[in-house]
């Protein structure tokens, strides 16, 4: 009996320690799968990050404007150059053209001396080629990774472009951005760390490891092996209960007990740090809220529960109004703040249940699951839009944004994830163009607006490319003895098989779509040529808060003159006050530039929006233009003559001229020259007409007065 019982103890114990040593040879290779997992993971992240990073500056409004200009390069340098000295994102940028010639080059901050080829293996111009070669159906951008002087690195190649992806050069003037981010020891330990991968490195050429991960280049090639030290945690676990298997087989029950509660808790810490590397994947770096990628991931899965709890998922699309503004006056480090007091602020606003995320550069969404969506909504957007009218303190220095919401609702989830962010897109801009800072339902005929507010861009660039807008031309008169002294030039649109277009129509969606800056160097250019033709009168032509907010707008007035030869002393710009007071700084250095060319400056529409005396003071004026609203109030408000009076006085006691616009009957005539307004302007003493019709009305003679005042 107790030689059987020996044996069956003996047995039992080789059993149990069979079965451990299996057990600890699989928690091995789990963990071992894990590690393999995770390195791929957060090689396929480093990838990742400068994609997206490349994407952020090469599908760029800016970059568009300023890459294709003559004269960028300083904007460029300053853009992509000098970023990547000390810069986790991008160590090289390289700027090329079409046929792979380099515009610039910089590594770590300075410029560099080696070509593309030297520098890189064959795979960078396979990625350029992919890049040029994409479709309009695809993304013009391509990364990989690639052999460099200095070792590895993840390297992407895109086309330069506006951020609505919308281009309208040939493709042999068409300019590519090259980012590269080398990877090396010190990143290497970073996402050792972050990733929790305990001695993550090269793997050596004499090192032999049973498992690494491998990294090639876009042919296959391979570049390098990232090796670990494994945990081997099933080892552990064997040597702790090993001893007790040998002192007591009548403890083998516990023993398999305490085997299972230390793989449970192995298998447990294996989809922990697998689930935690799931959600840095799809968590935004700059905000912490639930990126791009994430969003959509949970929006679909919001609205599967919708369709089978017979709820709905609500969709509020957020765009920040005037965050450009200040990322371009403050940096990107104060836009970088900027949008993380957003986050926080909306992260307070919603409730734990709801989907919030960043979605793009300023651009968040949110999304919620209910029965009743509508009210839920609006009082949603309501406490979004009180949060935004406070201002943000970032340092010394306070911002002042507002935000844009579309709404759209998917009832029971018939509406896919991808077509609801598309309904609120749509609908957040429509809430842009009715106002901003306010909020907006998505319907079905803004489906129909759209197409065709489209089609009325794409017109509109190409009757500007083609120089098919016509240049008209508005009198001023000396309020003194009716005698025409200038013009105003004023852009005019027919549309080739529609029309005529209002101008309160076209300039919009050349404001929004950016070509208000080629339209209106194409006026200023027009109406310089145009003035030769009357030697004594005065040109005023309107600028766009666009123009202005373009660093490059005074040298594009210099080249406008030079070319046109137009004597900068008979020309003013005309320009509304909203935008000198929202970014006073760069408007007195635009101001500054304009005025050492030795145009004048006008403040328009005077007493239509903030109307501020500092302002007046601070900026002097060269004219101010008081506002048609004030004109024809003289008709109806008996207050309205009290406040001509004393807005005239205001510009008296400034020392600026006045020129009252919109006067269309001889009794406001009158009363504005007995006023004080030096200059007026109206249907009174002309429509805007064409370049021969101010020959007629200026050589019949240049000076008879066009009406008399009695």
């Amino acid at each position: 009996m107790l030689g059987a019982f020996a044996v069956v103890v003996f047995l039992v114990t080789i059993f149990i320690l069979t079965a451990v040593n299996r057990i600890a040879d699989h928690t091995n290779n789990l963990d071992e799968q894990r590690s393999r997992a995770t390195t791929s993971g957060a090689v396929h992240t480093f990838q990742d990050q400068l994609h997206a990073t490349l994407n952020d500056y090469a599908a760029w409004d800016d970059a568009a404007n300023f890459v294709y200009a003559p004269d960028g390069q300083d904007w460029i340098v300053s853009n992509f150059g000098d970023m990547t000295v000390n810069s986790d994102l991008f160590d090289v940028a390289i700027l090329l053209d079409a046929d792979r010639n380099v515009l610039m080059a910089y590594q770590d901050g300075h410029p560099v001396m080696w070509s593309p080829g030297e520098y890189f293996d064959a795979s960078l111009w396979t990625l350029f080629d992919k890049a040029k070669s994409a479709g309009p159906e695809s993304v013009p951008e391509a990364t990989g990774f690639t052999a460099t002087n200095k070792g590895i690195s993840v390297t992407g190649v895109a086309l330069v472009r506006e951020k609505s992806g919308a281009i309208d050069l040939p493709a042999e003037k068409r300019r590519y951005l090259v980012f590269a981010r080398h990877l090396d020891d010190d990143k290497v330990a970073a996402l050792a760390e972050t990733y929790v991968i305990g001695g993550l490195h090269f793997v050596g050429a004499n090192e032999e490891l049973p498992n690494a991960v491998e990294i090639r280049n876009v042919h296959g090639r391979l570049l390098a092996k990232l090796g670990w030290t494994p945990r081997k945690p099933g080892d552990v676990s064997y040597l702790q209960v090993r001893p007790l298997v040998y002192s007591a087989v009548a403890m083998v029950g516990l023993f398999f007990m305490l085997l299972l509660v230390a793989g449970t808790n192995t298998l447990n810490r294996l989809k922990a740090d697998e689930a935690a590397a799931r959600r840095l994947s799809m968590t935004d770096r700059l905000s912490g809220l639930m990126n791009r990628t994430g969003f959509f991931v949970a929006l679909d899965e919001m609205v599967e529960e919708a369709a089978r709890g017979e709820q709905s998922v609500t969709l509020l699309y957020l765009d920040l109004d005037g965050f450009k503004e200040v990322n371009d006056a403050y940096g990107h480090g104060t836009g970088d703040t900027l949008i993380r007091s957003v986050a926080a602020g909306l992260r307070m606003l919603v409730s734990e249940d709801v989907v919030l995320a960043r979605v793009g550069g300023d651009e968040f969404a949110i999304a919620v699951l209910s029965v009743e969506p509508g009210g839920q909504a609006t009082i949603l957007c309501e406490r979004i839009l009180g949060f935004f009218e406070e201002p943000f303190v970032i340092g010394e220095r306070v911002a002042v944004i507002g935000t844009s919401i579309g709404i759209a609702i998917s009832p029971r989830g018939v509406v896919s994830g991808g077509e609801l962010v598309r309904r609120a897109d749509m609908a957040m801009y429509r809430a842009k163009d009715g106002g901003r800072s306010r909020s907006e339902y998505y319907k079905p005929e803004m489906d129909a607006e759209r197409e065709e507010r489209l089609h009325l861009e794409i017109d509109l660039r190409i009757a500007i490319e083609r120089r098919e807008l016509m240049v008209v031309y508005q009198p001023v008169v000396s309020a003194a003895d009716g005698r025409i002294v200038g013009v105003e030039a004023l852009a005019r649109w027919n549309r080739k098989g529609h029309g005529p277009v209002s101008p309160d129509v076209f300039i919009p969606i050349a404001e929004t779509s950016g070509l208000i800056d080629q339209l209106g160097l194409f006026v200023l250019h027009r109406a310089c040529e145009t003035l030769k033709r009357w030697p004594s009168l005065k040109l005023s032509v309107n600028v766009s808060p666009g123009q202005f907010r373009d660093p490059a707008f005074p040298q594009n007035v210099a080249s406008v003159l030079r070319k046109t030869e137009a004597r900068s002393a008979d020309i003013t710009l005309e320009m509304t006050e909203g935008y000198f007071i929202q970014n006073a700084d760069r408007a007195k250095t635009s101001m500054a530039e304009l005025r050492r060319l030795g145009v004048h400056i006008a403040l328009d529409d005077f007493g239509a929006g903030f109307s501020s005396v500092g302002y007046l003071r601070q900026f002097g004026f060269d004219r101010m233009k008081i506002d048609k609203s004030l004109i024809h109030a003289l008709d109806h408000e008996r207050s309205a003559v009290d406040m001509l009076h004393a807005t005239v006085a205001l510009a008296r006691s400034l020392d600026i001229p006045v020129t009252a616009e919109g006067v269309e009957t001889d009794a406001q005539a009158l009363q504005l020259r007995l006023t004080g307004c030096d200059q007026l302007q109206g249907y009174l003493f002309g429509q805007p007409m064409t370049a021969d019709d101010i020959d007629g009305l200026f050589q019949r003679d240049e000076r008879r007065a066009i009406f008399s005042l009695a």
